[in-house]
């Protein structure tokens, strides 16, 4: 049996208190990748567990909610991966309809409408501009959640939107 030293159970007490403290964040950032409640609940569940096992390897822990958002990030894409492997059924479409949720209450439909555009944008550009627009994380937040430099974030986000644009020209096309 291996002992738990006063590190180790810092750093836990620290992964389970970040991601409390952060949970509506997490859950709302998983939901803007999946549009989906059943499946941003899951993710935050895979990070969790992710993030748990992982734990060891975090370096700094001033850190930790850009390192969690990151994991959150790698387990929506995986599961983006996922659906394009599999065909999802009228009746779950249907489910997620008809059954609303409070912690989703604030997510604009607006923002819902966009989701088929903002599978055109590269996905490095869709990131920032999920992060920015529809999770309110500031620049400075999206650059050390990606490890990038604050220019670069900026640059994606110039180059993104401009992506965007070219689609919404007509705007008929997404409405």
């Amino acid at each position: 049996m291996k002992k738990v030293s006063m590190g180790q159970a810092g750093v836990e007490t620290d992964v389970y208190d970040a991601i409390m403290e952060h949970r509506e964040t997490l859950l709302n950032i998983a939901y803007s990748y999946l549009r989906n409640r059943h499946d941003a609940l899951e993710a935050l569940q895979e990070m969790t567990c992710r993030a748990w096992v992982k734990r060891s390897t975090l370096k700094d822990g001033r850190a930790l909610k850009a390192w969690l958002i990151r994991i959150l990030i790698y387990v929506c894409i995986d599961e983006q991966r996922r659906r394009k492997r599999t065909v999802p059924t009228v009746d779950a479409q249907l489910e997620e309809i008809s059954q609303p949720h409070d912690a989703f209450k604030a997510f604009n439909h607006d923002k819902v409408a966009m989701g088929p555009l903002l599978e055109k944008v590269k996905p490095k550009y869709r990131h920032v501009l999920i992060l920015k627009y529809y999770n309110d994380l500031t620049l400075t937040e999206i650059a050390a959640i990606l490890g990038k430099p604050e220019g670069t974030v900026k640059t994606w986000q110039h180059k993104g939107l401009g992506q965007l644009r070219k689609w919404m020209k007509n705007r008929r096309d997404w409405e």
